[in-house]
């Protein structure tokens, strides 16, 4: 896909400083020693890295001690500050290690710890005196309650919030006080972060655990009851979005006080962390230096669109979840377009170029059969080499052997000046690496079983007919499209709230609590409003408890009953026996229909483009196709349950 324009966000710099903006960090990522010393010389302000275990990218190749230690080192050197995740959800033998990993890791150099296990961010705490602690986006922190409840209960400094939200409610959250940390570009889950369970309970490998097998990426076909294929859309990849771009939406993001800005490729290589922050260092230095000028956006995404990218969007920070957010076609690296095909001869393409090109960068030419082709006619995209370099309204004979036609548009897909400019830098940063000496700090590690649960069942929850007394249980998604008069008695039922509390969902969440016999909180923003209205409380995934430190927090807080994830039960049930036997835990609160993921996205839109009012807004509440059975179908013909809500979020549930 080509990169579209973004439309400039109206934010100039005189404005920006009126309201005394300061610039946000710019935090990056890295998967090794050569990553870091890449983001380090493009200009980052910080780093994120994983070591060993306990973290979101268990695949990403990590760091020796040596490594990591001279990495800090000369970060420090040039005031770049470094953070380690500890960002997965970890089972009570594990406890000890992931303490001393945080303990080894300050130890290195590093300067904070990013957490999503409330119960290891407790754990933490308490064993390493003033220990800096970020909340990871996997706890699920989408509002203004789930932040203050993180930084007054769990004495977070910083709360790292979904991509799903939009840059009024981003703005929101940085009104609380707690320093805020988002998304500002790269790759985006389709499922909410810390409520996705595809590929724990279709594949055994727990995103939770950070061992994703992406399923998002993978083809999938859309099917009604009768198994007959609805997918009106170019395309079988019905769960890949685009990758996250927030360039043009940066004045707005600074102007709404966010403390940092992050980069998402732990995975990625040397030269896209290099190139992408050198990027977006450059546009947050023309803030500063009030150079800022909107019609500068084109230039710096096509910039960007150099290093690996599958098509970019900002959908989400515009408040929107449509079609547009999506990759349909392919979840690989689209590169950049540069221009067309004016000429095709014998093994050999004309290429008109609308952006500059270098020699030994490796172009894309895309070919799509026509309307009139047979239907066993292929697509082509052969990937050919550039020979020269040239500028953009310049024409360039190109060879290449497969069959295409004039009209093909051509997109870049691997930038040679990139490689070879990172090539450069990290010749001077191993040199620079090479020389320090690194000085291991010493680390204070205090015991921390203080922590654990004690086993104590609240006291209204003593007896069993406590529970049976709210034993009917029903979902707040499901009650969207019951009639208000019949939603009324709710006075015996426990009601099950969504997985997502954003401040759009808020004045409903309150409204069903304050009718509710007793609800299942399953977002640190419910518990926040739980608390505030005194309503008894139970708590349940996407609140992950997997060990006695969380349900320890939890119970501190005043949940009643703690129901266990589903992937837990499914594959890790012996090692969680020990949890899953305190009292006032329970199974799956889905136990019946295990959902394997929620998302922002309507997944009925790849039938086409939704009906709209008179007024042209869409209305989800009066959509058919919602009323209609649609199943997601997996390659292997597994038919999963697929459920819209009247606000447009897609649930699919294991079959």
């Amino acid at each position: 896909m080509a990169i579209r324009q973004m439309e400039p966000s109206g934010q100039c710099e005189s404005e920006l400083a009126a309201a005394g903006a300061a610039l946000p960090e710019l935090l990056a990522p890295a998967g090794g020693l050569d990553q870091m010393l890449a983001a380090i010389a493009a200009g980052a302000d910080a780093i994120y890295a994983g070591l060993d275990g306990f973290n979101a990218r268990v695949s990403a190749h990590g760091f020796s001690d040596d490594e990591f230690a001279r990495g800090c080192a000369v970060a420090h050197a040039h005031g770049v500050r470094v953070y380690v995740t500890l960002n997965v959800f970890v089972f009570d033998d594990e406890l000890a290690d992931a303490v001393a990993l945080g303990a080894h890791a300050h130890a290195l150099g590093a300067d904070a710890l990013i957490v999503a296990d409330t119960g290891l961010a407790c754990a933490l705490r308490a064993a390493i005196p003033g220990v800096e602690i970020h909340l990871s986006t996997q706890a699920g922190a989408h509002s203004e309650g789930a932040v203050q409840l993180a930084a007054k209960e769990l004495g977070v400094e910083r709360v790292t919030t979904a991509r799903e939200l939009s840059v009024a409610e981003i703005g929101t959250l940085c009104a609380t006080g707690v320093p805020i940390e988002v998304f500002c570009h790269g790759a985006i889950c389709i499922g909410y972060s810390g409520a996705c369970g595809f590929s724990a309970l279709r594949r055994g490998r727990s995103a939770m655990r950070g061992d994703c097998t992406q399923p998002c990426r993978l083809s999938y076909d859309l099917v009604d009851e009768a198994g007959q294929s609805v997918v009106a859309v170019e395309g079988d990849r019905l769960l890949c979005p685009r990758d996250y771009l927030g360039i043009a939406h940066l004045p707005e993001l600074v102007a709404a006080g966010v403390a940092s800005l992050k980069i998402e490729g732990r995975m990625k290589n040397p030269d896209y962390v290099f190139n992408v922050v050198r990027v977006w260092r450059r546009a947050l230095d023309m803030l500063r230096d009030g150079t800022w000028d909107a019609d500068a956006v084109p230039a710096l995404e096509r910039e960007l669109g150099r290093s690996f990218n599958r098509g970019f969007t900002d959908a989400y920070l515009r408040g929107r979840s449509g079609a547009e957010l999506m990759s349909f076609e392919r979840a690989i690296n689209q590169g950049v377009r540069v221009g067309h095909l004016v000429a095709v001869g014998h093994e050999e393409v004309t290429v008109e170029l609308d952006a500059a090109v270098a020699a030994g960068d490796t172009l894309e030419i895309r070919f799509y059969p026509g309307a009139d082709a047979r239907p066993d006619v292929p697509k082509r995209w052969p990937q050919v080499p550039c020979p020269v370099d040239a500028v953009a309204g310049e024409r360039i004979v190109v060879h290449c052997k497969r069959k295409v036609d004039a009209g093909c548009e051509v997109y870049l897909i691997r930038s040679a000046g990139v490689l070879g400019q990172t090539t450069t830098v990290l010749e001077r940063m191993r040199a620079e690496a090479d020389a320090v000496t690194p000085v291991e700090r010493s680390v204070e590690v205090l015991p921390f079983e203080g922590v654990l649960a004690d086993g104590d069942v609240p006291t209204e929850l003593a007896g069993p007919a406590k529970r049976e007394a709210f034993a009917r249980m029903v979902f707040a998604w499901e009650l969207m499209d019951v009639d208000p008069r019949d939603e009324c008695g709710l006075s015996d039922a426990t009601v099950v709230l969504d997985e997502v509390c954003r401040a759009g969902d808020a004045e409903r969440t309150r409204a069903l609590m304050q009718r509710a016999g007793r609800v299942v909180c399953r977002n640190l923003g419910q518990v926040a409003i739980a608390r505030e209205l005194g309503t008894a409380f139970d708590v349940a995934a996407p609140v992950f408890c997997a060990n006695r430190a969380t349900l320890a927090w939890m119970r501190s807080l005043g949940a009643g009953w703690v129901y266990l994830p589903a992937e837990l039960l499914g594959n890790d049930r012996e090692r969680i026996a020990e949890l899953a036997a305190e009292p006032g835990v329970l199974g799956p609160v889905d136990a019946d229909r295990p959902e394997l993921m929620v998302c922002e996205r309507c997944l009925l839109t790849a039938e086409g483009i939704c009906a709209t009012d008179a007024t042209g807004q869409v209305r989800c509440r009066d959509c058919l196709r919602r009323r209609q059975v649609r199943y997601l179908v997996e390659r292997d013909g597994t038919r999963l349950p697929v459920a819209v809500d009247a606000c447009g979020r897609t649930r699919i549930f294991l079959s």
